[in-house]
């Protein structure tokens, strides 16, 4: 439920956005750790950092305004992020399957690579990062099911369309800013 309410108050812009998805984060965490899905426990232990980050950016602004507004990303950013994304997960994923037990080293790399970046543009009230969940939350919906946690595939099920809405409302938000 922390993960639900955790995206419903970002999709509102929110601040209680953050405490709530670190509690979910905690949760989380010792749930993967259990299941050997390494990729997915580092990956809350990340969130932590993000989170945190994003609570601070979301309170202080940025450079040019202490409000912190809904953009896109440029062409160079996306490039740099995708750049990031296939050295990442390359890295990760080697590292995974052959180091570990990991039972999905290679999914689960490449979709924490992309949680990771969609959490980071959370912070910076990027449009895209919705779009980024999608696919993200499609490919964790495909592990759980394999890994038997039907659960946890619901859940990211509707995660996957809070993320529809998500996208509609900011990029709505962001128009009315733009002629505000």
């Amino acid at each position: 439920m922390c993960g639900i309410a955790g995206i419903y108050l970002t999709m509102k812009e929110n601040i209680w956005c953050f405490p709530i998805g670190i509690i979910n984060v905690l949760l989380s965490l010792v749930l993967f750790y259990g299941q050997h899905l390494y990729a997915d426990a580092m990956q809350q232990g990340f969130y932590i950092i993000l989170l945190t980050y994003g609570w601070y950016k979301w309170l202080h602004g940025d450079k040019n305004s202490h409000q912190l507004k809904i953009s896109s990303i440029s062409l160079m950013l996306f490039l740099r992020c995708l750049a990031i994304w296939v050295a990442c997960t390359f890295i990760l994923g080697y590292l995974l399957s052959t180091y570990t037990d990991a039972s999905t080293p290679w999914p689960d790399s490449g979709a924490t690579v992309l949680s990771f970046i969609a959490q980071w543009m959370v912070a910076k009230k990027k449009l895209e990062n919705w779009l980024i969940w999608l696919v993200v939350n499609f490919v964790y919906v495909i592990i759980y099911l394999y890994k038997g946690l039907d659960l946890y595939a619901c859940l990211f099920s509707i995660y996957f369309f809070m993320a529809i809405f998500g996208f509609v409302k900011w990029k709505s938000e962001m128009k009315s800013d733009a002629k505000a």
